[in-house]
């Protein structure tokens, strides 16, 4: 019966495929790319309904009541943004992930420095996620990447994330990169680099091939930050002390060269 099946499948038209699909679970439709081409080619569609069906049914609705996921122009794109977004069992005790699934809050603590991390991490390959962040910054906003064995809260206020040799970071108040405890120079390298604005968009670019880390912002290349990442499993993750900011993350995918 089996090879009936696969001498059949590549002939099922399209919208059956989508009737069938959709009874489906995410991990049923991933074996389902390894059937046929047909079927390979079908999933490649990442604005189908299937795809729809599955984002409308996982993304909560609050997501797309703002211009927040327009960055991931597909349904398939903004379902792999959802899994790879904040993890509100990864992140310090006055921060909590708003409806969205997409945006931390941090409460006014006083006295705290709060950090969040990423649902996935990453050791292989290319990655880029974007943060916005919403509301002042204080006196630390450090944006960057850090393993699971780096702190996400501490006493005072302090650039939490790049204070160990598990977390790298870039403080957007001062402009300089943070490891282990020490500054790492002004970044970017640019005379008088502005500061950066509320609001601002900026990507964080992962290389695990290369191990590297980099930044755009506002969709213009900064530069590497970071050489010589060493081989671990790196998280998304924000550090940040000013009562009631928002920081939302949006996980990209491969980056775009050029």
């Amino acid at each position: 019966m089996e090879e009936d099946l696969m001498e059949y499948a590549p002939n099922i038209p399209d919208n059956v495929l989508e009737l069938i699909f959709s009874f489906l679970k995410l991990q049923d439709l991933r074996n389902c790319t390894l059937v046929c081409k047909s079927w390979y080619r079908f999933f490649c569609d990442e604005n189908n309904e299937v795809w729809r069906a599955q984002c409308l049914q996982k993304v909560p609705a609050e997501a797309f009541k703002n211009d927040l996921l327009t960055v991931v122009p597909t349904y398939k794109a903004k379902l792999r943004a959802y899994f790879h977004a904040w993890n509100p069992f990864d992140c310090s005790r006055h921060v909590y992930i708003k409806p969205n699934g997409f945006t931390l809050h941090r409460n006014p603590v006083a006295q705290s420095t709060d950090g969040s991390r990423g649902k996935i991490g990453f050791k292989h390959g290319r990655h880029a996620w974007e943060v916005r962040w919403e509301g002042p910054l204080g006196t630390v906003a450090v944006v960057g990447i850090a393993t699971k064995d780096a702190a996400i809260q501490c006493h005072g206020y302090y650039a939490l994330l790049g204070a160990d040799d598990q977390s790298w970071g870039w403080n957007l108040v001062d402009n300089l990169l943070l490891h282990n405890g020490d500054a790492h120079g002004i970044y970017p390298l640019l005379n008088n680099a502005p500061k950066y604005k509320v609001g601002e968009r900026i990507r964080v670019i992962l290389d695990c091939d290369e191990n590297t880390l980099s930044f755009e912002k506002n969709y213009e290349f900064l530069g590497v930050a970071f050489t010589d990442l060493p081989e671990k499993n790196f998280y998304p993750t924000v550090a940040a002390v000013y009562g009631n900011t928002e920081i939302s993350m949006v996980y990209l995918g491969t980056p775009l060269d050029g």
